[in-house]
């Protein structure tokens, strides 16, 4: 991918520790048609998929959210991250499926644990959620056990509840997961998830559903029956698996090439490339100097979100990272500055409040305040 200068990451850059603002930032830039995704909910804060992320999400300041799509056994569209949910629902608990733990090829890779295509939805109701990352974000696990596996249909209904609660249109941003695996085995996504957005009454090109895949022939497929907003989702290495059960040999990065973004025009109206797409990282773990994928996506008439953002030093630039430990919480602000800059627009974030406290600013310049600029919070000696 071409590259363009850096000039507007002073907020990535030795300048900015020092106190500088971002250039764009004194500009003045219009912040207030970026759209903020919860990922999956509000995944730093509740396990995700679940109802609480949802609500949160929401109330910190989502615009969409977004649920996974997977389906149950009698071919009803739930939501959970994979098909795999050994991670991320308490089913190893449970000792009246243990023998459903199985180990299955999908999308090329074996895989090993219980799939919700071996569960009714009845059976699956009786599940509940856990925290997928315990290890990172343990204040979620608190959690556990409490949230039960939402159905598309709920998801629906919940943001429409939520819409009417704080006054604006709450998006919804389902992910067609493993498709032509679905396809497959006879439980296709593509046909419930139509048939669901038409009986709620969402097929508009203005629709707030807007349907993202990996898989180009999935949204191919939507778009053969629905008006709404389509996504080109992006990964960072190989290709779409469509692509590879068929024998393209077109990459990803064949696809952020303007060749590819061109054809993707042809589909759909955005496309969601990894962060590092943007702004590529070092060997060393710093920003690297941006792309133009964000202009070269403009230029096909496409909108550009990028994903996942995320608070803790472990998926921040070295640059913004605060401290020794890689779970603590780094300068994540500053990153989705860095990105505006570059005019992306939209957020696929874990935390949709930081997300939503760079998009207030508005333009005002922002002065960022180092660690050791604050004493411990505790009052002095003769003071308590």
């Amino acid at each position: 991918m071409r590259k363009i200068a850096a000039t507007t990451l002073a907020v990535l850059t030795p300048l900015a520790a020092a106190g500088a603002a971002p250039a764009a930032a004194e500009a003045g830039p219009d912040r207030s048609q970026v759209v903020i995704i919860g990922h999956r909910g509000s995944a730093g804060h509740r396990p995700e998929h679940t109802q609480g992320a949802y609500e949160l999400g929401v109330a910190l300041g989502a615009d969409w959210i977004e649920p996974d799509l997977v389906p149950t056994k009698d071919h009803v569209l739930v939501v959970r991250h994979e098909n795999e949910i050994s991670g991320t629902t308490d089913v190893s608990l449970h000792p009246e499926f243990a023998a459903r733990k199985t180990t299955k090829v999908v999308d090329g890779r074996n895989v090993t644990g219980w799939f919700t295509e071996d569960f009714t939805l009845a059976e699956l109701k009786t599940l509940r959620a856990v925290e997928r990352l315990p290890a990172i974000r343990q204040r979620n696990t608190v959690y556990n056990g409490y949230y039960p596996v939402l159905t598309f249909q709920e998801v629906l209904d919940l943001a429409k509840r939520l819409s009417r609660q704080y006054g604006r249109q709450v998006g919804v941003f389902p992910e067609t997961k493993h498709p032509t695996y679905f396809r497959s085995i006879g439980l296709p996504l593509e046909e419930p998830l139509i048939e669901t957005v038409k009986r709620n009454g969402l097929n508009r090109p203005n629709s707030p559903v807007v349907v993202q895949s990996f898989e180009p022939s999935s949204l191919k497929r939507v778009a053969k029956d629905l008006r709404v907003p389509l996504w080109q989702a992006l990964g960072t290495t190989g290709r779409p698996y469509d692509l590879t059960a068929a024998g393209d040999p077109t990459t990803y990065a064949d696809m952020m090439k303007p060749e590819g973004l061109a054809k993707i025009a042809e589909y759909a109206q955005w496309i969601g490339p990894d962060k590092s797409s943007a702004i590529p990282v070092n060997p060393d773990g710093s920003s690297g100097t941006p792309t133009t994928l964000v202009s070269d996506a403009h230029k096909a008439g496409l909108k550009i979100g990028v994903y996942t953002f995320r608070s803790e030093n472990q998926y921040l630039p070295l640059q913004l990272r605060r401290g020794q430990n890689p779970i603590d919480h780094g300068d994540a602000l500053a990153e989705y500055r860095a990105h505006l800059d570059l005019g992306v627009d939209a957020f696929v974030t874990d935390y949709p409040d930081a997300a939503a406290l760079v998009k207030g600013e508005r333009g005002k310049p922002h002065k960022p305040v180092q660690p050791q600029q604050f004493d411990n919070g505790l009052p002095e000696e003769g003071q308590a």
